[in-house]
């Protein structure tokens, strides 16, 4: 369903189109939301508000641009709304408000940098059972694929394999949807998971 139509049946009253329009950008609207704020908790009451809100409004709204794009924008400026409010902006806070609040190429950077760290995490999540618990161990928990061998009981060769194939398959799913796959394979590498 497009976002006419979700428009459409939520202007209508149709609940399930609310429930559609949560459980797609939910989630990514958090993401988003913590890199401004950086509190998850605090991320997900004001994304919370921000779509009661558009659902209380949904008669009147208009939207100008994509429904994606309306929230993400609703989104940011709650932020901001919310760090000028509390006046409890750290340094990196305050960057980010005064760097990015009249920056749309910033804004639209950030918008793309965590729909593809969205995307790389269901990624992940769709790898198998032991390729999965291994590549998580190796690049979120940062140990050594010794270590991970010992743990698991298997061989230190295994490790290598798994890893090696889970980074092919974040590659390959990658590749799909950006013509710059290394630079973003390196980016996923050494700056998503930390690795210096």
């Amino acid at each position: 369903m497009n976002d006419k139509e979700l428009l459409h049946k939520l202007s209508d009253g149709d609940e399930s189109a609310f429930k559609d329009i949560f459980m797609l950008y939910y989630q990514q609207l958090v993401v988003f939301a913590t890199k401004l704020v950086n509190d998850m908790d605090q991320s997900r009451d004001l994304v919370q508000e921000v779509i009661v809100n558009f659902y209380e409004k949904r008669k009147s709204i208009e939207i100008h641009t994509s429904l994606k794009a309306h929230l993400y924008q609703s989104v940011r400026n709650r932020c901001l709304n919310y760090l000028k409010r509390e006046q409890v902006i750290r340094t990196h806070h305050s960057n980010i408000f005064e760097e990015r609040k009249d920056s749309h190429q910033e804004f639209v950077d950030l918008m793309e940098e965590t729909e593809l760290e969205q995307k790389i995490y269901n990624i992940i999540n769709s790898l198998p059972k032991q390729c999965q618990k291994i590549f998580e161990m190796s690049r979120f928990e940062g140990k050594s694929n010794a270590d991970i061998a010992e743990n698991l009981d298997i061989s230190k060769r295994t490790v290598e394999t798994q890893i090696s194939n889970a980074l092919k398959k974040i590659r390959t799913k990658l590749s799909n949807h950006m013509t710059t796959c290394i630079i973003i394979l390196s980016w996923v590498v050494f700056n998503l998971f930390g690795i210096s």
